[in-house]
């Protein structure tokens, strides 16, 4: 923890959480006009306001930098058109030590975050063992560009995350008319897999997929964003729809889960279709998620 002091403000910084004090010394002023970033007061009287907020509130803004982790904010006062006070801005920090073990979970343009009820899905750009996110987001032709989503569960029973559809695209929304590549389709099938080195990774944990993309030759030099559907589903519900295979030179397709049951790949070279009458993932088993990482740029190593 730390504090600082500034003027009329004390600020206290928690381990996840900030509190903060401001005491108004101008007349006249109203202490309910103040916000931290774009949270109002928990409380306030004529001269004072105070703040309880989480770290994930109030549009806090993260930074890494060597071994810090770093939030940042604005407390600023809205003066109204007849007010005799001035608005103003002050900044609030709040530094950490870097855990050793911790990577950004909003890394832009290289991590996202989305949250779908009380489900947190992230995805990003990784450096070459997983470990971090990317240091660059320029990759040769003909390299390797690790991919890993993941889904963050509170009150869910386990669930398994999978990769339902990636498409790779020019611009950060798809529209009718965009040019796209496909690098997942037929729910879940890598058809990149066949025809490069792209391959699934072995899960770490069922809430985590990690993807090996081999670069490929789709607007070079531009920026490219990859839009995926992120599949939360039931560990013990797998079928031909909710699936992650890959292509094995001299096997053929496997199911990253279990080599056992990869008859489900069988339809990768087809249509995938599901057995139920129904398959809905907002029902009870799963739910879905699109996402998007990027922009990043594939260069072309003779240029």
């Amino acid at each position: 923890m730390n504090a600082s002091q500034e003027q009329d403000m004390k600020v206290d910084c928690g381990p996840d959480f900030v509190t903060l004090m401001w005491r108004e010394s101008r007349p006249q002023a109203d202490t309910s006009l103040l916000r931290l970033g774009n949270c109002f007061p928990t409380s306030f009287s004529a001269g004072e306001a105070y703040f309880y907020v989480d770290l994930t509130d109030c549009n806090f803004r993260r930074l890494v930098t060597g071994d810090a982790l770093v939030y940042s904010n604005d407390l600023t006062y809205v003066a109204s058109a007849d007010s005799y006070n001035l608005a103003f801005t002050h900044p609030v920090v709040c530094a950490y030590d870097r855990p050793k073990d911790w990577y950004a979970t909003i890394y832009d343009p290289v991590f996202k975050t989305y949250s779908l009820g009380d489900l947190q899905f992230n995805i990003g750009l990784m450096n070459d063992d997983f470990s971090g996110p990317a240091e660059s987001t320029r990759f040769p032709l003909g390299s390797i560009i690790p991919i890993m989503a993941s889904v963050v569960q509170e009150t869910h029973q386990p669930l398994l995350l999978l990769l339902e559809e990636c498409v790779a695209a020019t611009t950060p929304e798809l529209y009718p008319e965009s040019t796209m590549y496909p690098i997942i389709s037929n729910k879940g099938c890598l058809l990149e897999s066949v025809s490069s080195r792209s391959k699934f990774e072995p899960r770490q944990k069922s809430s985590e997929i990690r993807l090996s993309l081999q670069t490929f030759t789709f607007a070079m030099g531009e920026e490219v964003f990859i839009h995926c559907k992120l599949l939360a589903w039931d560990p013990n519900g797998l079928d031909s729809t909710k699936k992650a295979c890959h292509f094995v030179k001299g096997h053929g397709w496997e199911l990253l889960d279990n080599l056992a049951q990869s008859n489900l790949c069988d339809c990768c070279e087809s249509k995938c279709k599901s057995r139920r009458q129904r398959s809905v993932a907002s029902e009870k088993h799963g739910m879905v998620q699109k996402a998007v990482i990027g922009p990043f740029t594939i260069t072309d190593v003779t240029s």
